[in-house]
């Protein structure tokens, strides 16, 4: 009888060893859910600030674009963009204000985000805004910056050089000589105007922007900080 149990218990730990899974506990661990990628969706915008001055006085097409987010992007409560990252990009067109006609303007793309910790995405980023920036507008669908219009400048030098011309001419030559002045002052004014290149583009450093990501772009979760966190 001993025997019996003694062959019945080698069996059942022989079968235990050539089968492990026998002895486990379906208590086996919870599948891990945390996604490996992130994704930033096209058409998602992003606050940025200038990191250095651009004007259209100097700036040629392909010098850099730096600037940095000073808002994190957050989707489904998980911060995708923390703020504090940085945002690369380039000048892909510049054009200065004509004499005549012609109104200064500027474009610019954004290629590349740095994260604080370093990890680097490359991205279809254009400009969508530049609230920071006076007498600027936006112009067309591919981000460029185009000064306001200065006619009602130029009209109010040509109208100011005649007042001018016809006070000086008045005093010298009375009545007469006022519609002389005035003519001899508009023509002035009016050369002076034509002369006289449109106001550059300006935008100082610290101005705000905003950025449009054009298409989807992918990052890697276990790179991207859960929490917004900002560079030192």
């Amino acid at each position: 009888m001993r025997w019996g149990m003694l062959l019945l218990l080698s069996a059942s730990l022989a079968a235990g060893q050539s089968n492990p899974g026998a002895n486990t506990t379906s208590r086996g661990s919870a599948p891990d859910s945390a996604p490996r990628q992130l994704t930033i969706p096209a058409g998602t915008k992003v606050p940025l600030v200038l990191k250095h001055a651009i004007s259209t006085k100097g700036a040629q097409e392909g010098d850099p674009v730096y600037a940095e987010t000073n808002f994190p992007v957050v989707l489904n409560d998980r911060v995708l963009i923390p703020a504090g990252t940085y945002v690369q990009g380039k000048i892909t067109h510049v054009q200065r204000a004509g004499r005549i006609k012609g109104r200064a303007e500027v474009q610019m793309h954004f290629t590349t985000l740095i994260f604080p910790s370093g990890y680097t995405v490359m991205l279809p980023g254009s400009l969508e805004n530049v609230p920071g920036a006076d007498k600027t507008k936006m112009k067309g669908e591919e981000g460029t910056i185009q000064q306001d219009s200065q006619t009602g400048e130029k009209i109010g030098t040509v109208a100011s050089t005649a007042g001018t011309g016809a006070v000086i001419g008045g005093l010298s030559r009375g009545g007469k000589g006022a519609l002389v002045g005035a003519g001899i002052g508009g023509a002035v004014g009016t050369a002076i105007a034509m002369l006289s290149r449109g106001n550059d583009v300006k935008l100082d450093s610290g101005t705000t922007v905003e950025m449009v990501i054009q298409r989807e772009v992918l990052l890697d979760a276990a790179r991207v900080p859960a929490t917004a966190s900002t560079r030192n």
